[in-house]
């Protein structure tokens, strides 16, 4: 059974970011991907979700240029992803952020030298200012001046995120990736550093693309899901929306025992199921 991808059908008086169009990505006679579409626009935090193997990763390396694609365009900011080169690529990366899994911090560096990093970088910029904006980035994620000094070893899970979340916003991008950016962290340091992201993004305005299975964060953060199952992007939308598609990823996902839990189902799992394969698709 196939099930309707909305990047076809997103308005096209929206603004968008990201526009993956017909997508094949492959190692050797192993694909990934095949004829995969997604649109993100701007001010979204699109979560991309799927099963171990899927391809969630090397489809965030492709957006980003790191993965070479073998059928298919990516255009990031209205220009195809290949077309970037030189110091038209610099630019780029100067333009968007991101988060790693694990912070990825420098471990011989100090807070405010993993910070100031991105900003060193440019080249132009008087260390009086990247002072001031690194003191500034450590204070839009609930950090102190005093934590510029620490070295990553003496940083918890929690303040290892928010420097690297700093980092990542140095440069005042306008677009975000975050890869699993609460894997590691317990409960409530995780919901903290949810809202910390939701309070950012409403009021700087940039846009995410993340990669997570944290039913929590994808309830809490995501304004849009985007599901990755038969190599391609099944479906995209609300999460609502996506929950009603009938397919095994989907139910196993949204609406198992974890799931049930996390968007708050009254029912039980298998009720559920029962109740969803007797519904018409997509109602």
């Amino acid at each position: 059974m196939t099930h309707p991808n909305t990047a076809a059908t997103i308005e096209a008086t929206r603004d968008t970011v990201i526009v993956v169009k017909d997508v094949t990505t492959a190692f050797g006679s192993h694909v990934v991907h095949e004829h995969l579409n997604m649109t993100v626009c701007k001010g979204e935090i699109v979560a991309v979700v799927g099963g171990s193997g899927s391809g969630k990763t090397t489809l965030l390396r492709a957006i980003l240029g790191l993965q070479g694609i073998r059928h298919g365009t990516i255009d990031v900011f209205g220009e195809p992803i290949a077309s970037y080169q030189g110091a038209a690529r610099i630019a780029l990366t100067r333009r968007w952020g991101m988060l790693f899994q694990s912070g990825a911090l420098f471990s011989a560096l100090p807070v405010y030298d993993n910070i100031a990093l991105p900003l060193r970088e440019v080249r132009t910029l008087p260390e009086s200012l990247i002072k001031e904006v690194v003191m500034m980035r450590l204070a839009w994620v609930g950090l102190s001046p005093a934590d510029a000094a620490l070295m990553p070893s003496d940083l918890s899970g929690g303040m290892i995120k928010r420097v690297a979340l700093a980092r990542a916003l140095s440069l005042d991008p306008e677009l975000l990736f975050l890869d699993e950016p609460t894997a590691g962290l317990d409960p409530q340091r995780a919901d903290e550093f949810v809202s910390l992201i939701k309070a950012l993004h409403s009021q700087l305005g940039f846009t995410v693309i993340m990669v997570t299975h944290d039913l929590d964060t994808i309830r809490d953060l995501a304004t849009r899901v985007a599901v990755l199952a038969d190599k391609k992007v099944l479906v995209e939308g609300t999460i609502e929306a996506v929950m009603q598609i009938d397919h095994p990823f989907i139910e196993a996902f949204f609406h198992g025992e974890r799931g049930a839990r996390a968007m708050g189902e009254a029912e039980k799992p298998m009720n559920r199921v029962q109740e969803t394969s007797q519904q018409p698709h997509g109602k």
